[in-house]
């Protein structure tokens, strides 16, 4: 991680006025009608136009971002931009703003700023060990011991520097309680959310990967693991390591070490519905060791078999073996925690720190899970578009019905929008450039404002702009968005006038080799030298 910089005094308070502006420190109104919601999108998208800025200082900066498009090799792409003023709202540059466009990981934007306005930067997840009964006298537990999981997107089976490990916490107090045996199962149960483990509109070979993992309510070390390969002797198979693995995965070795001077040939591969992992291909004898981040099906089961391990270690008997309950079952077998007895729980960190990790270093399941609470928390106020459904929505379709919701309660049109999951993954999330820019200019009315500000990557700092914009002087705050084919960046700039702007810019089906973000970038900085003439 670069070394953290002081930020000059006159930036710091150019980018605190992004909450204080004339955007004053209120919740949003009490919902509206579909009625009232539509005059409202309607009457915001009149006043946007209506205040679009007349200035030659405006002309000449947008004569530039089009050129700066139109003579990229990139031209041919669908470009969408928006930047307004946060100090009066006037529009100082749109092009094609209402159109729709894959936002790829700008959709955390949309979920990250939701959750903070609406559940709170304080929200914590809990993470439970229930059983039936308290152990008995001889610190017995009579049935199942359930690790009930609750969405916690940072619950761990490690000690690392900034968490701790939750599963020997939470086996430490079992044992503290004088918990000696379990004459059941230890059951993984993940029922708490309800809904598919994978994003509508997910590309089935992205959910081999870390980027692509299954979501659970019982999450366990992001649902993933690494697998770390390493060269041997010349001609003998190379040497394959996978991160706790406790036998969970069933690894095929295929790997063979090749001659000095081969090249690196190496495949990784891991069923769709299994945890069989197969290594393959020819690893250099003189190459260094090379991982991959790999994402584990089933981790509600994971979790289990982690924690019964842990409990093993201490002395506690366990009579079963593990296994998981998800929310898919007959009601009369469904686990109510209310008539159970907690025994031991564990919290996360706070949604304000999930939310800065997840828009810094855009963790895809972290924003899944914060969008299925979402859901979870706020379902009966979240319409639903299909109440004679035939099945149980679930709560990432709850979620995303709700941020709809607020975008509107905001004033934002959402009639081009089609949400579909929470990380921006699916390639069905359809945005415009000005509902997003709209949104980061919301929420420097929210009590979470400051929150999500600092969430933000600062260009050429920390996160996914670490490498980008360093010239800029921490003078931009923003997300970045990347899938095939697809860039996208919008946050906060303050100008060369110290005149703060709230933007987005999206770029799709880029046909030309390599990538826009070049473009992308040599706009942001045409917006941070700008300077308004009146």
């Amino acid at each position: 991680m670069p070394a953290k910089r002081t930020r000059p005094l006159l930036v710091t308070c150019a980018l605190s006025l992004l909450i204080i502006f004339v955007f004053a420190a209120e919740r949003l109104p009490a919902r509206l009608s579909k009625q009232e919601a539509a005059t409202q999108e309607g009457a915001a998208s009149e006043a946007g136009k209506a205040n679009v800025s007349t200035s030659r200082s405006a002309a000449e900066l947008g004569r530039r971002i089009d050129e700066a498009i139109d003579s990229s090799e990139f031209r041919a792409a669908r470009w969408g931009v928006y930047v307004l003023s946060l100090r009066d709202g006037r529009v100082i540059y749109a092009r094609d703003a209402e159109r729709p466009f894959t936002p790829a990981s700008n959709m955390k934007v949309y979920t990250t700023a939701v959750a903070l306005d609406t559940l709170g930067a304080d929200y914590r997840w809990r993470t439970s060990v229930y059983a039936e009964k308290e152990p008995d006298a001889r610190g017995a537990i009579g049935g199942d011991l359930v690790l009930y999981g609750r969405g916690a997107p940072d619950l761990s089976s490690e000690a690392k520097k900034d968490a701790p490990d939750h599963l020997a916490k939470l086996a430490d107090d079992l044992y503290k309680r004088g918990v000696r045996r379990v004459r059941g199962q230890i059951v993984g149960d993940e029922s708490y959310f309800r809904g598919e483990a994978l994003g509508d509109g997910w590309l089935w070979n992205d959910v081999q990967w870390y980027f692509g993992a299954e979501v659970s309510a019982l999450t366990i070390n992001g649902n993933e693991s690494t697998i770390t390969i390493t060269p041997g002797k010349p001609d003998e198979r190379a040497t394959v390591k996978v991160e706790n693995d406790d036998q969970y995965f069933h690894l095929s070795n295929d790997a063979n070490t090749s001659q000095r001077g081969s090249s690196l040939t190496i495949g990784v591969t891991r069923g769709l519905s299994d945890n069989n992992l197969r290594v393959w291909g020819d690893f250099p004898a003189t190459g260094r060791r090379y991982s991959v981040r790999i994402s584990v099906h089933n981790p509600a089961l994971w979790a289990a078999k982690l924690f019964r391990e842990e409990l093993l270690k201490r002395g506690i008997t366990v009579d079963g073996e593990a296994g998981t309950r998800d929310a898919r079952v007959a009601p009369d077998e469904r686990f109510d925690p209310e008539r159970a007895v907690e025994l031991a729980f564990v919290t996360s960190r706070s949604l304000g720190e999930i939310v800065k990790a997840t828009n810094k270093h855009s963790i895809n399941i972290n924003a899944e899970l914060i969008l299925r609470t979402l859901g979870r928390e706020r379902r009966d106020a979240a319409p639903d578009p299909d109440p004679v459904r035939m099945r149980i929505r679930g709560d990432d379709e709850a979620g995303l019905s709700f941020i709809r919701l607020w975008l509107e309660r905001a004033g934002i049109q959402t009639s081009g929008l089609s949400l579909h999951d929470g990380s921006g993954l699916s390639r069905l999330d359809i945005v415009t450039p000005e509902a997003t820019a709209r949104l980061h200019a919301a929420m420097t009315k929210s009590p979470a404002a400051k929150i999500f500000l600092d969430s933000l990557p600062v260009a050429g700092r920390d996160g996914t702009l670490s490498g980008r914009l360093g010239t800029t002087g921490g003078r931009i705050q923003a997300k970045t968005g990347t899938l095939s084919y697809n860039n996208s960046l919008s946050g906060y700039v303050v100008a060369a006038d110290d005149e703060p702007y709230a933007f987005a810019i999206l770029c799709n089906d880029e046909t030309a080799r390599g990538s826009s973000v070049a473009v992308i970038d040599a706009i942001v900085r045409l917006l941070a030298d700008y300077r308004e003439s009146r």
